[in-house]
């Protein structure tokens, strides 16, 4: 199918606009993109062997 999606989507509820507004800019800085941020953070809190906490860019202040 023409716009079927490679990979099974996730939702997440109750994530206020603002808030991944931010997150899609910390992570375009940090060259990435909110895709591959969740899936960091999940395997790292999940204890998956390798895992590792996702770079963050500098700080704002």
């Amino acid at each position: 199918m023409a716009n079927q999606h490679k990979h099974k989507q996730r939702v997440i509820r109750g994530i206020p606009d603002d808030l991944v507004e931010e997150v899609d800019t910390a992570a375009r800085a940090a060259g990435s993109d909110r895709s591959a941020i969740t899936r960091q953070l999940w395997e790292w809190y999940a204890s998956r062997p390798g895992a590792e906490l996702p770079k963050r860019p500098a700080d704002k202040g």
